[in-house]
Order: structure tokens, then sequence, then C-alpha cells
């Protein structure tokens, strides 16, 4: 029997993707928290991991060669899990590129369009008390990712139910990031897509890979001295050398 892969984690959407894409396949794991408002994932043993100081990120112990394997960024690991289990990372050409031209979307898109709109719109008001100055990237951000939602209705228009086609690692990346309320959205405004949450929200392996490590967050903006702390470590970051 293989070692079970170790997952370096924190609840947030980045993590969800590889929490759920590990119950999904059904491989083993042992979770391994960075509490990345402590700024644990400055640590000099998880940037031997992770060179960019962000998690999610994995080691294999039997990777590919039957050698250990470290893989960083959610999508990269997505890939590698999708190939090393043979699920929901279609081997026929035509398919893969389905599934990996919306998962770079994603990666390339939704992700950071959705998580400027959740600092403008939540986390920016405990740095910035002056409103009025947060309104172009409130509405700069709130904007886009009304846009991103239209183009998943869209794309869903075509009586597909996944994504791509299939159930696939494509949905395992974009699910996590569908949070209408802190990004300014109502569902409402996109049945297609509000079914297709619940559709892949039903699945049991999303619901225990979404429910990890739950007790374990806390608020960034909340009005603490924690809280304060965290800002400071994840919105203030420079260049480290």
């Amino acid at each position: 029997m293989s070692a079970p892969i170790e997952l370096y984690y924190w609840p947030t959407p980045n993590g969800w993707k590889v929490s759920i894409a590990l119950e999904e396949m059904g491989l083993a794991y042992d979770l391994k928290p960075v509490n990345i408002g402590a700024g644990e994932q400055f640590e000099p043993d998880f940037l031997k991991i992770s060179p960019n100081n962000r998690m999610p990120a994995i080691i294999d112990p039997d990777g590919p060669d039957g050698l250990p394997i470290a893989i960083f960024e959610s999508g990269a690991i997505l890939q590698y899990l999708g190939r090393k289990s043979g699920q929901f990372y279609p081997a026929d050409p035509r398919a893969r590129a389905a599934v990996e031209q919306w998962l770079f979307w994603q990666m390339g898109g939704l992700g950071p369009m959705a998580g400027q709109a959740h600092h403008f719109r939540t986390y920016a008001k405990a740095i910035e008390p002056d409103e009025s100055k947060l309104d172009y990237g409130k509405t700069r951000y709130t904007n886009e990712v009304n846009r991103l939602y239209g183009v998943l209705e869209r794309a869903l228009s075509d009586g597909r139910d996944y994504i791509a086609g299939e159930y696939s690692i494509a949905d395992m990346a974009i699910w996590p990031w569908i949070l209408p309320e802190g990004q300014g959205q109502d569902l409402a405004d996109f049945p297609l897509l509000s079914a297709w949450m619940d559709r892949v929200g039903a699945r049991p392996a999303v619901k225990t890979g979404r429910a990890l490590g739950t007790d374990m967050r806390r608020p960034l903006d909340e009005d603490s001295a924690d809280g304060k702390k965290a800002r400071d470590l994840l919105f203030g970051q420079k260049a480290r050398v």
C-alpha cells in the first residue's frame, strides 16, 4: 500500500480544490495544516515545498518514479492527482483539452478576480475605513466576477451537466470559488450556474472536502489583534530574498 499523500492545507477555495479532489479520487492523505493567518507559509521547511509561500501543496511519497515528489499550485496538483489516479482527467486529447481550458480559466481568471472582489468588499474595510477609497476596486472586481459567472451560465446553456462535459477536475477547481455573497452576486440571476452548484455540492466527496478544517479558520476581517496580524501578513507581503 502506498504511503498517504501529505496535504499542506488551509480552508480556502484553493485548499478546497485539492481536498475535494483527494476525496473524490479516494486517495489517502495526511492533513498538514498551514495557518496562513499566523505566517506559517513563510516557514523555511514549507518554502522548500512551495517556493511561492502559498498553500495548498502536496508531497506524494510515491511519485512517478517511486520517489517522493513535491508539487505546489492547486491547478498543477489537480492535474497530477488526475493523472495519478486515472480519474476525472480524461486521456482523450479533445476531452482533456476541454478540461484544461476550464481549469486554466479558473486559475487565471475566476480565482484572481473573485479573490479581489472578496478583498475589496470584505477585508479591505478593516484596513481602509474610508469606503469611498474602495469604491473603484469594489465596482471593478464585482463587475468582472459578474461577467465570469455569465461565462459559466452560457457554457451550461447547451444542456451539459458539468463544465467540461463529464464531471472533472475543472468542476473541482471552479466550484469552491463560486461564493456569491462575498462577491456581490445573486445566483438567482444565473439559474444554470445555481443548479450546477447544487449538483456538484451534493456529491459526498465534495461535502467532505469542503468541510475539511472548517474549525481552523477565523475571519480575517474580525476586529481583534489576531485579525489585524493576519491581515498584515496576508496583504502586506513584499519580496523575500
